[in-house]
């Protein structure tokens, strides 16, 4: 059994109709770092009793090794009837709860030689790549590494930390930053802004296994969808990094 540790809820915003940006310490004085592109596990019981768990990517903008008392972000979607949703509308500021970690390796390498980085997201598999905005910053400057960005989104208002990765995009000029919206287009878009699914864009880019690696995040079609578009253009699957976002129903009574 993983080792658990108390996290206190100490701010909270809605980032999206349905998502919310929560902010936790470790309350038991000890640090949590990660890596960016980790994730944690939040550990809690079903009415019945039943111990359940759900994972979440830390969104922390991670420019330094966090110490005792520093704070970590997660995005946390709400779902009508899902039991983690109820555990944390219910939540208040100061509330603890409990989890494990971090865990995964879903990480930008030490060894990787790549010309670009693609970076795939929907929905909050995009938080992994929030994290990792400082060291990508850096591989730009090290290696002079190009990084695009397409994130989906139905509509504006679920687009999620896109202040963020347009202030990025306009102080890295080898950052591209492509919102896809599926549904309703920003009333005065972005020239980068695309209309349609991620995987629709993602031709536009000519993914070549010469200089690209690609990650993708989020919803389990699209990764599937993005893998074999990348395997199709002879990207082989060592330079495709790879996390579903799969919803737990609670246990039928």
């Amino acid at each position: 059994m993983p080792v658990q540790f108390p996290l206190k809820l100490v701010d909270r915003r809605m980032l999206a109709p349905t998502v919310a940006h929560c902010q936790f310490v470790r309350d038991d004085g000890q640090p949590l770092d990660f890596q960016p592109g980790q994730f944690i596990q939040i550990h809690f019981a079903y009415a019945d009793g039943t111990a359940t768990k759900r994972s979440y990517s830390l969104a922390t903008i991670h420019d330094h090794a966090l110490g005792p008392g520093e704070a970590v972000d997660i995005a946390v979607s709400f779902v009508p009837g899902g039991s983690a949703t109820a555990l944390f509308e219910g939540l208040e500021i100061g509330d603890q709860l409990q989890a494990s970690g971090p865990y995964g390796r879903f990480c930008l390498q030490a060894g990787d030689h790549n010309r670009r980085y693609l970076l795939i997201a929907t929905g909050t598999g995009v938080t992994p790549y929030r994290s990792m905005l400082p060291l990508l910053a850096e591989a730009i400057a090290t290696r002079g590494v190009e990084v695009v960005l397409l994130q989906g989104a139905r509509t504006p208002a679920e687009l999620l930390y896109g202040e963020d990765f347009r202030a990025f995009a306009d102080a890295h000029p080898q950052f591209r930053y492509v919102p896809c919206f599926s549904r309703e287009l920003p009333a005065q878009p972005h020239p980068d802004v695309r209309h349609g699914y991620v995987q629709q864009q993602l031709a536009e880019f000519a993914p070549d296994a010469a200089h690209d690696i690609a990650y993708l995040c989020g919803n389990p079609d699209m990764v599937d969808s993005c893998a074999e578009a990348l395997k199709a253009a002879g990207l082989p699957n060592a330079q495709i990094r790879r996390e579903k976002y799969v919803s737990s129903s609670p246990p039928k009574s």
